[in-house]
């Protein structure tokens, strides 16, 4: 019964996802957030503004900044590389306070919410904490003309068990219809794809 609930109910069109509410009962905090490439960030040491900066993540996930050059930044939360800056700034003053603030954010892959196919504008969007399926839809502008809505998939991958799982959507049914049983909770990394109807 347990394992029931965890991965849903098997359809014709594979296993459901349970019904999310469009308005979340109680906000909480997502996992924490990982700088990824093309993140703004703002380095802050306090009472040594010289040695701050506003930068931009490179593509090959580095950043430099006042006296530190190549300092890679991806996969790190933004107290783990304030730490990581207040260690090299400790060679040249004492006691360095850093502060690591993210201006703009796109976030690595797994924590982007990607779709692809027969919507109005397929995008990655950043995954923020008690996103829905509605509310990547609205991101992406809904579905095309010539969407299938209700033979849409999402995938998702298992960073414990290293498994990815394929779940059925009705997005026909949550966007054309209001039924609000079609909308799902998203997770980090999930992948929507919608598939263009045949005629």
């Amino acid at each position: 019964m347990a394992s029931l609930a965890l991965t849903g109910c098997s359809t014709a069109n594979g296993p459901q996802l349970p019904p999310a509410a469009f308005v979340s009962m109680q906000e909480g905090p997502g996992e924490e957030y990982v700088i990824g490439p093309l993140d703004e960030l703002t380095i802050f040491v306090w009472r040594n503004p010289e040695l701050g900066a506003k930068v931009q993540v490179r593509p090959d996930g580095r950043i430099t900044t006042p006296l530190i050059t190549d300092m890679p930044a991806v996969g790190k939360t933004p107290s783990m590389l304030a730490e990581d800056v207040r260690l090299q700034l400790s060679q040249y003053i004492q006691e360095p306070l850093v502060s690591v603030i993210v201006d703009k954010f796109a976030g690595t892959f797994s924590q982007q919410i990607r779709v692809v196919g027969a919507t109005e504008k397929p995008a990655s969007i950043p995954y923020r904490a008690n996103m829905t399926l509605l509310d990547a839809m609205i991101a992406v502008g809904g579905l095309s003309e010539y969407a299938a809505g209700n033979k849409a998939r999402l995938i998702r991958f298992d960073r414990t068990t290293g498994k990815q799982t394929e779940f059925a959507l009705r997005l026909g049914d949550l966007l054309k219809k209001g039924e609000s049983k079609a909308n799902v909770m998203l997770s980090p990394g999930d992948v929507i794809i919608i598939p263009e109807s045949m005629f």
